[in-house]
């Protein structure tokens, strides 16, 4: 049977970041001040819209989970290389952003989800990084000079795998960054929130989680500024009012989105309601510091810490819960699911190997 703790934490993950995402989004481009203003002086303090409508870090996290599984049935044809696999469901994602519905023949059963196909505001890197024609890896990178949080905000799937090393989880989430986003702080932001991903996953305190992502850190060149703004976050006085987010930067860089997101959950680490507001009353990416911030604490505590009001609201919350499942499944379950004959079963038909 499927570890029930386990499912809940990927669900968790998964539906937490896309809550915090979606709380952030009509904030996204807002001072403090605008906040406050339109709001009033505790700022933004509900979910709004039914649904509450998700943004590309949502979308591109569920296009990585994808990834995953088509790379995890990939082998039993004997070879796969994840980061490749990867790499083409987040080609599937970019469809999406230039299409505006799914069209007559869709490549998986994910990307013909109509409400994927909204465009809120792409990363100008993803977009351009995925447009190259080429598969960024880390001899070659994509945008060399990009340190965006268009990578990080995506890489909490790689932390889900129960059997992986943490040190798998960091080198995968690497490896995939660098297809969007070259500069070190950009990738290895994404290596560090999978690996504090993966630590809770396991059952660790958040606190412990980031300690071991700043051991993996230290032994990667050029970890400085990633290094640097997570000993920030975890030193600041926990009032977390906005000014003091601030102090940890406005999370449009990647480094500065990690440490905001794992500032937000160390703030009120019991209460997700809180945290998340905490992670988008900002002057900054709003969306993408609170995603971060929702996918930990949902990977740390489970699905039933997350308020229920805003997980009814939520745009999509069926497809999250569907793909949170089907990741539980084929890493839990694979043999059965796959079959004795090879790729041939339903599941393969939905989750080709390619």
């Amino acid at each position: 049977m499927p570890d029930k703790g386990f499912r809940a934490r990927v669900r968790g993950c998964l539906l937490g970041g896309a809550i915090g995402d979606a709380l952030g989004n009509p904030v996204e481009f807002l001072s403090t001040h605008r906040i406050r203003e339109r709001f009033g002086p505790d700022g933004l303090t509900d979910l709004l819209g039914d649904p509450a409508l998700i943004t590309d870090d949502t979308q591109m996290t569920l296009f990585t989970v994808e990834g995953l599984i088509r790379a995890s049935v990939r082998w039993d044809r004997g070879v796969c290389h994840p980061a490749s696999v990867v790499h083409r469901a987040h080609l599937r994602w970019l469809d999406t952003q230039r299409l505006p519905a799914p069209p007559a023949e869709v490549d998986g059963w994910l990307a013909g989800q109509s409400f994927l196909y909204a465009r809120r505001a792409p990363g100008n890197a993803c977009l351009s990084g995925l447009a190259a024609g080429r598969m960024g890896t880390l001899e070659n990178p994509a945008n060399p000079d990009s340190k965006g949080c268009g990578a990080v905000m995506r890489s909490a799937p790689f932390g889900l795998h129960p059997r992986w090393t943490v040190e798998q989880s960091f080198d995968l989430a690497v490896e995939c960054a660098v297809q969007t986003h070259g500069h070190p702080s950009g990738y290895l932001a994404a290596g560090a929130f999978a690996a504090i991903t993966h630590g809770l996953v396991a059952g660790q305190e958040l606190v412990e989680a980031v300690e071991g992502a700043l051991v993996l850190l230290r032994q990667r060149p050029r970890h400085d500024e990633v290094t640097s703004a997570l000993r920030a976050a975890l030193g600041l006085d926990r009032a977390a009012t906005p000014e003091l987010v601030e102090r940890l930067g406005g999370g449009w860089v990647a480094e500065e989105a990690l440490a905001i997101g794992v500032y937000a959950a160390l703030a009120h680490p019991t209460d997700v309601r809180r945290a998340l507001l905490v992670a988008v009353n900002h002057s900054g990416d709003s969306d993408s510091t609170a995603a971060i911030a929702g996918n930990l604490l949902g990977a740390w505590h489970g699905e039933e810490a997350l308020p229920a009001d805003w997980v009814f609201r939520l745009e999509g919350r069926g497809t999250i819960l569907e793909v949170a499942d089907d990741l539980v499944l084929e890493y839990t379950q694979r043999d059965q699911l796959h079959g004795d004959y090879g790729p041939y079963t339903s599941w393969t038909s939905r989750y080709p190997g390619s």
